[in-house]
């Protein structure tokens, strides 16, 4: 099997230790490629280099709602930058989040609106950031317009889904969905068409139950496969030949080979 971990901040300073290890754990669990979105500005190069070193390692730059403190509008101009210089596989990490106290619910729509404008300008897919925002975010994807990418770590309803499916849109699913009692979330993976599905760790956030309290990783990607097959009756390559095939589709990895570096 190969799977894709569509979400994976593998940059994070909490890798530095062990990085080698944690990609060859990754390879040795059949994940082949990981997705690396940015937080901010400052990161971006350091991303770069990340990606550059590890084979299957793809980058996309972006500036999160939750890092809001770190932006400033002269870095909507250096992202474009960027985006022309580096072509990227995605802008992100963008979005809103309206979970955290705070943080300026206005700022955040205008940087969120203008990454998303950047991404239809290069016509590249958006990886989002929705807590306590679903119909925020779509609302802003409609009226925007032209769009497509995921929504990671999905924690909505299955009408706000299916509305993101209309729109083009993914749903992210990780280490969420393990826990016994997120009944409602894995109702809603279990009514997923397999068309709208990719996988993710978030890592080194959101442990699966397997790992509470530890610091997740790529390799764990596989207790989330396992998970989602039992919530939808099929088989463990059956999945991962989907999800694989769906985060290549949205990110254009078809040319780019999983084995070489994005670099």
């Amino acid at each position: 099997m190969e799977l894709i971990d569509s979400h994976c901040h593998f940059d994070a300073p909490e890798f530095e230790p062990d990085r080698a290890a944690a990609w060859q754990r990754a390879r040795t669990a059949g994940v082949v490629a990981q997705i690396v979105p940015a937080i901010d500005a400052s990161g971006w190069q350091h991303l770069k280099a990340v990606c550059n070193q590890y084979p299957g390692l793809f980058p996309a730059y972006g500036l999160h709602p939750m890092a809001l403190a770190a932006h400033r509008p002269e870095h909507l101009d250096l992202l474009r930058d960027w985006i022309a210089r580096e072509r990227p596989v995605a802008i992100g990490e963008c979005g809103l989040d309206f979970f955290v106290e705070g943080l300026d619910a206005q700022a955040q729509q205008q940087y969120f609106e203008a990454q998303l404008r950047l991404a239809r300008e290069f016509d590249l897919p958006v990886i989002v950031h929705a807590r306590r925002a679903v119909d925020a975010v779509i609302a802003t994807l409609r009226r925007i317009g032209g769009l497509r990418g995921v929504v990671h770590s999905f924690s909505g309803s299955r009408e706000q889904a299916a509305r993101l499916h209309q729109l083009g849109f993914l749903v992210g699913i990780g280490g969420p969905v393990t826990y016994p009692r997120a009944q409602r979330l894995r109702g809603v993976v279990a009514a997923l068409p397999d068309t709208q599905l990719v996988l993710e760790t978030d890592s080194p956030d959101q442990p699966g139950a397997a790992h509470r309290g530890q610091r997740n990783e790529p390799a764990h990607l596989l207790d989330v496969l396992t998970t989602v097959v039992e919530l939808r009756n099929t088989t463990p390559e059956a999945l991962a030949a989907a999800t694989t095939a769906n985060a290549r589709r949205l990110f254009n990895l078809a040319m780019r080979p999983a084995d070489a570096a994005s670099g």
